[in-house]
């Protein structure tokens, strides 16, 4: 049984259902910020719970989802394959949930503000807004692509297409000097500290 609603929804989806949970359920949250034991703490029979966050691309099976649960070890492979068919799945500890839901569920937005600044660059280049997000977005696909084909830290692969005196090491270095990085690590701490401090987080 999946539950996929907002925190403050839960404990009335929880009462609908308990009179119909039995020992031979499992439960997967997606809920951002509710712990298992939460959920727990709200059954009247002992069933096991599992933590996932997948993200929006799971609409087109190119999730990255997080799994996590420390009552139901055993149902783990199971959920792992189930989502195994809508992206890639990582098992890890439950108090690294919400820096996952950081890193990937809100991750796919800043990603994606990354890609209209791309591809306004481009605009401003000389293509239309159409060629210039096509360009964009392949390239990006090609970069992700290559980090996990050839399972290289970024900076191998940067070093490949930088030279030396060039274009690409000019652009690279303004951008480290606009702070590019470290906005970007900000920016996700901003997001780790907010939803650590509060339940009904949005993404």
């Amino acid at each position: 049984i999946f539950l996929c609603v907002q925190p403050k929804q839960l404990a009335g989806v929880i009462e609908e259902i308990n009179a119909q949970l039995t020992p031979d359920h499992v439960l997967v949250s997606v809920i951002t910020g509710v712990k298992i034991d939460e959920i727990r703490s709200q059954l009247q029979v002992d069933v096991p719970v599992i933590r996932a966050m997948p993200n929006t691309a799971i609409g087109i099976g190119e999730s990255m989802t997080c799994i996590a649960s420390h009552n139901a070890t055993e149902h783990l492979e199971e959920i792992q394959l189930l989502f195994g068919t809508l992206g890639l799945t990582l098992v890890i500890e439950e108090n690294l949930m919400q820096a996952a839901t950081v890193l990937g569920a809100s991750g796919i937005a800043f990603f994606l503000r990354f890609l209209r600044a791309a591809t306004q660059g481009g605009i401003q280049m000389g293509f239309d807004a159409e060629e210039a997000q096509m360009i964009a977005v392949q390239t990006a696909k090609g970069a992700a692509s290559l980090i996990l084909t050839n399972k290289e830290h970024p900076e191998v692969e940067i070093d490949r297409v930088t030279t030396p005196e060039g274009c690409t090491i000019e652009g690279l270095n303004e951008m480290e000097h606009q702070g590019l990085s470290s906005a970007l690590i900000k920016g996700l701490m901003v997001s780790y500290n907010k939803i650590k401090n509060i339940k009904s987080i949005k993404y």
